[in-house]
């Protein structure tokens, strides 16, 4: 999209009615302790996690001044509500999660007062006078079928799947959030007793995957902002995950890098490697075989995150991880690994190394000179 077209967008949306008439978005900011220069260099750096030119931060800043012109609905499946505690509960509230607060969130079970033939009412109304406009968020995994019986919501007792399948016949666009919505998550685990599935077998529409056992805040906002921005959905992998967000291994920008390159390891939880900062791939780090943006965006208000913390990567957002990337303490190399990419990318050079060969320091270098030349 050229910049004028982006313009014109802009431009028509700002003639949609605001859902707020008695706030602003630098109203909530201010109130919160940011600056007009706060939101700035922080649309700046949305603009570059989107990979979109510099010049287009203005745009990304104005479209999240009308985020609320966009109506959201949030469906809570099979899960823990860990996506959303994630992006509410924080003590010091980031300007993500304060542009999340600002748009028109018309339905969100934690959140929200009502329950139940209230809040039944309300998902229906917000269904309805929003149809084919608003934005669905699933959060969770959703028992099928048979099986379906297993989550039953609301005093009618319709399960999650007549609920999921209703909310998406009408969205503009549908985001799976989390692991158990994108790919099934530990409710999909074997021997998967609940049948669990992620949304997209669930709906014949297209759903865009934003996986994590939490995703963080920003990959949650910034899709929501490529929405208002262009009216498309952004480009996706293999696995319908946005690129922007995804089309990275942890381990290409882990700050311990340079260890496993140099071949220095932690060998147990404890030793003198891991006092060092040592590469974690030993002890079950999964970092070379997971995409996500962890490692540049970070956690706890973007002060740290499980391998700066000590332990490694689990490759939660990763499909099946739970059955495919355990044990979580101990290394793939030590078996062969099911790519989970049918072929395609880090994981399917994983494959064709062999049993044993990445626990073995000297090889696991040069495979993962392998691993960085592959292109997903």
């Amino acid at each position: 999209m050229s910049e004028n077209s982006l313009k014109q967008r802009l431009q028509n949306l700002a003639k949609l009615p605001k859902m707020r008439e008695n706030s602003s978005v630098m109203d909530k900011l201010r109130a919160n302790g940011f600056s007009r220069r706060d939101f700035m260099k922080w649309a700046a750096s949305m603009t570059a996690f989107l990979a979109l030119p510099a010049s287009f931060a203005p745009s990304v800043a104005k479209a999240a001044q009308m985020a609320d012109r966009l109506p959201v609905i949030w469906l809570h499946m099979a899960e823990c509500t860990g996506c959303s505690e994630s992006l509410l509960r924080s003590d010091t509230p980031t300007i993500d999660s304060i542009i999340f607060d600002y748009i028109s969130l018309e339905y969100h079970e934690t959140i929200m007062a009502a329950s139940g033939w209230q809040a039944e009412e309300n998902l229906e109304n917000a269904i309805e006078k929003y149809k084919g406009k608003y934005i669905l968020m699933v959060e969770g995994a959703i028992p099928a079928d048979s099986s379906s019986y297993f989550l039953s919501i609301g005093p009618k007792g319709a399960t999650g799947q007549e609920h999921a399948i209703h909310a998406a016949n009408h969205a503009a666009a549908i985001f799976a959030i989390g692991a158990c919505s994108s790919f099934g998550g530990i409710q999909a685990a074997a021997p998967n007793p609940t049948n669990a599935q992620p949304l997209h077998k669930i709906t014949n529409k297209p759903v865009i995957n934003v996986p994590g056992c939490p995703p963080s805040e920003k990959n949650i906002v910034g899709n929501l902002l490529h929405f208002l921005l262009f009216g498309t959905l952004p480009a996706l992998d293999a696995y319908n995950r946005p690129k922007w967000a995804y089309g990275r291994r942890i381990h290409d920008l882990c700050e311990r890098r340079g260890h496993f390159d140099a071949g220095e390891f932690v060998e147990r939880f404890g030793d003198e490697g891991a006092k060092q900062g040592y590469c974690l791939y030993k002890v079950g780090c999964k970092g070379p075989y997971t995409f996500n943006n962890c490692s540049q965006e970070r956690f706890n208000s973007h002060t740290s995150w499980p391998i700066q913390a000590g332990h490694g990567c689990i490759g939660c957002s990763e499909p099946d991880f739970w059955d495919n990337m355990g044990p979580f303490e101990e290394p793939l190399g030590d078996r062969l690994y099911k790519s989970v990419f049918g072929g395609l990318g880090a994981d399917a050079i994983a494959d064709k190394i062999g049993i044993g060969v990445l626990a073995v320091t000297g090889v696991a270098i040069a495979a993962h000179a392998l691993i960085a030349s592959t292109k997903k």
